[in-house]
């Protein structure tokens, strides 16, 4: 794998200070304005936010600019309809090809995940990177890297407003470790109709907990 570029680096800083709400959604990005920030040439800013619009962090439009990507209920609904079809699709073929390796990845993310049962507020990127880490392990089975790479750059998305909604303060994440461990028994039983209900169980409920919080915003 070659190394990252220096625009690859920044894009990856420009990236982090999205979801840290220190670039706003809408906000425009000034080329000049970006260099100063970052202490890096014209041209690395450039590629940067051309990598970053590829992946729908940022919008582009020739001889205007260039924006955060804003946010709005509609395309939150698009993120949660294309997790929907992709988790169906890649739970089912998990439990029916996972091996004792993918049974382990499983179980290991779910001791993990359950361990911040009793999060503060304060772990809650902890905590929400081993519920993705939880979810990612009980599709990794289907041996299906290109919907797998798509369902988290897809889900990488719906972190842009569970990190808008947190600095608003109008979202806590939760954590129902019954649910989770149901999922994970389901899956590991090879009951695919229970699990894959579930898993579209708890894309639903955080769903309609990030659309309560874009009302409130």
């Amino acid at each position: 794998m070659p190394s990252p570029t220096l625009a690859d680096k920044i894009a990856k800083i420009i990236r982090t200070d999205i979801l840290a709400g220190e670039l706003k959604p809408g906000q425009k990005l000034v080329v000049a304005d970006l260099k100063e920030r970052y202490c890096v040439g014209a041209s690395p800013i450039r590629e940067a936010l051309v990598q970053l619009s590829w992946s729908r962090y940022v919008t582009l439009e020739p001889q205007k600019g260039c924006w955060v990507a804003p946010i709005c209920k509609n395309d939150l609904s698009d993120l949660f309809d294309t997790l929907s079809v992709l988790s169906r699709i890649l739970l089912a073929k998990s439990i029916q090809h996972g091996d004792e390796s993918w049974e382990l990845e499983v179980l290991t993310a779910f001791h993990r995940l359950s361990r911040l049962q009793n999060h503060s507020d304060e772990d809650w990127h902890s905590l929400e990177d081993r519920r993705q880490v939880f979810h990612h392990s009980l599709l990794d089975g289907a041996g299906a890297q290109r919907l797998c790479e798509f369902f988290n750059q897809t889900f990488n998305q719906v972190k842009r407003y569970q990190s808008y909604a947190m600095h608003q303060r109008h979202f806590t994440p939760r954590l129902d470790i019954d649910t989770h461990e149901r999922l994970m028994k389901s899956a590991l039983a090879k009951d695919t109709e229970q699990a894959t209900a579930l898993f579209e169980q708890q894309l639903t409920d955080h769903k309609q907990q990030l659309e309560r919080a874009l009302d409130l915003a």
